[in-house]
């Protein structure tokens, strides 16, 4: 849906389309209209695209990152292993949003700005599992008899580790994901993620608060309009 909203939103998704902010669902408008009258059904299909696209981005750089790493501290070792897992945990050991807040809100808020900031936070998580993982397979007998060989770092990391930890790392990266999406919704939340007129999840949120009590669709339950 995020792939095709473009083609299948029934409205602008800037455009105000609607007499009456807050709308209820009507035949026209699936989902009712916003605080300033703007189909909300095309704002949440487009705003798919901002939610899936800047978690992927974030979360693939993030879990690329952490494997990359945390596979050469466990082939190679020592003091390379040792400042990189002191230096993850203390980043690790900084709440998520905290470090989203800071950063966003010194720094400014754009859309390469979250995708680096979120795969910044989820680096230091993504490395110590891919460590986890690379440590346990590096003691293995083919790895010992691949280094009798002569072989390289490179190839015991591309050829013998890599492989045998594929499966649980792409686990991993749909749980960061979701975890990602739900830090960058709680960051547009507070107004510092996707910034107007763009929209995505989280922000659709923010923008509808104010009609709690009373909006239906965009900010609670349903109700019926007949079309005028």
């Amino acid at each position: 849906m995020a792939l095709i909203a473009p083609h299948i939103i029934p409205h602008p998704v800037g455009e105000i389309v609607d007499e009456d902010y807050f709308g209820a669902i009507s035949s026209r408008f699936w989902l009712g209209s916003d605080y300033l009258g703007r189909d909300m059904l095309s704002r949440v299909l487009m705003g798919a695209r901002y939610t899936v696209g800047i978690s992927l981005a974030a979360v693939s750089i993030a879990c690329f990152c952490g494997v990359v790493l945390g596979m050469t501290a466990a082939v190679v070792g020592g003091w390379l292993d040792a400042v990189l897992s002191r230096f993850l945990d203390a980043m690790n050991s900084i709440p998520g949003k905290l470090s989203g807040l800071v950063v966003v809100a010194a720094v400014g808020s754009s859309i390469s700005v979250l995708i680096v900031t979120l795969a910044v936070i989820y680096t230091p998580g993504a490395y110590r599992f891919a460590r986890a993982l690379a440590v346990n397979i590096n003691t293995m007998d083919y790895i010992t008899v691949a280094r009798t060989r002569g072989e390289g770092i490179f190839y015991i990391i591309r050829s013998e580790i890599l492989p045998n930890i594929t499966g649980p790392v792409l686990a991993d990266l749909g749980l960061r994901f979701v975890f990602i999406v739900l830090l960058l919704s709680g960051l547009s939340f507070l107004g510092l993620g996707v910034q107007p007129p763009y929209a995505d999840w989280g922000a659709l949120v923010h923008e509808n608060v104010g009609g709690c009590r009373s909006a239906p669709p965009p900010s609670s339950s349903p109700r019926w309009r007949s079309p005028a």
